[in-house]
């Protein structure tokens, strides 16, 4: 099996970007000469019936939170709905076509995407804080992140209030990169379908993954966030896995049984992992342990008595409790996905994020480390 994310169109020239306190497509383009689309368009049309979406309410006003207070997930529109059949008619008529289309069909909501059912179970989080805290700005907000043009706005706004999501925040780039502006939404998580893009958010330090589209998927909690992560090049470094590269199997175990008591150092999503520890937190605060609305877990290549201890003794050493640690010893990962249904897995091998994904479950790809330059093998197993 091969995954390919929904491919992105290649910029030229972006027109300034657009970055908003409301709501957002997500694809790469030259966006020239555009500002006529909206002639010979019907504008007249009516939005199709649905759902009304309904603000968080505070006395003097509606509620949101300050980008510093806040765990902030950026999500591309590419992702959070399905847009396939738009990128076919960039890619077959061109940017001008594409844009007229958008606009032409705006009242009709786009399907979700792989990163629906997690912002759906963000937002069931949101729910349950507000309960326990109502003044806290300790919520998930979502900012829609996407390379499109301002007209697309439209048809975004309508699909957000169409399936009642909250989403306030958007940056519309045209077409430019949108790097900067996560850095200054203070982004804790970048879920994006441009591997490029995910590559230069992990660069500048901010946790991202790229998430690709699945026919099957499994169903998923609506009142429990579960997230899965590997271990190495995930939560931790690349350290052991240069070592399993580089001399095999069982230097790769030497090396974790010498090295047990010694730490291992940070990886790209460490920062997400450490915020939703501290909003469980809230909840256990509550007398909420039991039924604790977030759930992690650790799900892993590592052999628990190999090479596991090391793994534990970081975690524990950095504060962070792992509600369930599954130690796979090199066996395929997908089985015990489909049986905890996260909304998301990470994962740093391309290999284990397709075995994942084929059996229905939610998986992001994170492009850090040595096994980019080295793919995994079906033939050979990784210590991690």
């Amino acid at each position: 099996m091969s995954l390919d994310p929904v491919q992105v169109m290649k910029v030229q020239d972006p027109m300034p970007s657009t970055c908003l306190s409301a709501s957002n497509g997500d694809s790469q383009a030259s966006w020239d000469d555009s500002k006529d689309i909206h002639e010979n368009v019907d504008s007249t049309k009516k939005p199709k019936s649905g759902p009304v979406r309904r603000a968080r309410k505070v006395e003097g006003g509606i509620f949101f939170p300050k980008p510093e207070n806040a765990v902030t997930i950026a999500v591309s529109s590419r992702v959070l709905f399905r847009t396939e059949k738009e990128q076919k008619v960039f890619e077959q008529k061109g940017i001008e076509e594409y844009l007229r289309y958008q606009v032409e069909h705006e009242n009709e909501p786009f399907a979700p995407g792989p990163a629906f059912p997690f912002v759906k179970a963000l937002e069931a989080v949101n729910s349950r804080l507000r309960e326990l805290y109502p003044d806290s700005e300790e919520l998930f907000d979502i900012v829609l992140v996407t390379y499109n043009h301002a007209h697309v706005g439209i048809r975004l706004i309508n699909t957000i209030n169409y399936h009642s999501l909250f989403i306030e925040r958007f940056c519309m780039t045209g077409g430019s990169s949108p790097i900067g502006y996560l850095k200054a939404w203070h982004t804790n998580l970048y879920l994006s379908a441009d591997a490029e893009k995910v590559q230069e958010a992990l660069a500048e330090g901010i946790a991202a993954a790229t998430m690709f589209m699945s026919e099957k998927q499994i169903e998923v909690s609506e009142t429990q966030l579960r997230v899965a992560f590997d271990g190495d090049a995930v939560l931790f470094s690349d350290e052991s896995e240069r070592i399993f590269k580089a001399h095999g199997l069982d230097k790769f175990f030497e090396h974790e049984r010498e090295n047990e008591n010694r730490l291992l150092d940070h990886g790209p999503l460490k920062g997400f992992l450490e915020v939703l520890g501290k909003l469980q937190k809230k909840f256990y605060a509550k007398g909420h342990r039991m039924d604790c609305p977030i759930r992690t877990y650790l799900v892993t290549a590592r052999s628990a008595a190999s090479s596991g201890i090391r793994a534990l003794k970081t975690l524990r050493a950095w504060g962070l409790e792992m509600d369930e640690a599954l130690f796979l010893a090199g066996a395929p990962k997908g089985p015990m996905l489909e049986k905890i249904r996260p909304h998301i897995y990470f994962d740093d091998q391309m290999f284990h994020v397709e075995g994942a994904v084929e059996m229905g479950a939610i998986a992001a790809h994170v492009p850090y480390g040595i096994a980019q330059k080295y793919p995994h093998k079906k033939s050979t197993n990784a210590g991690k």
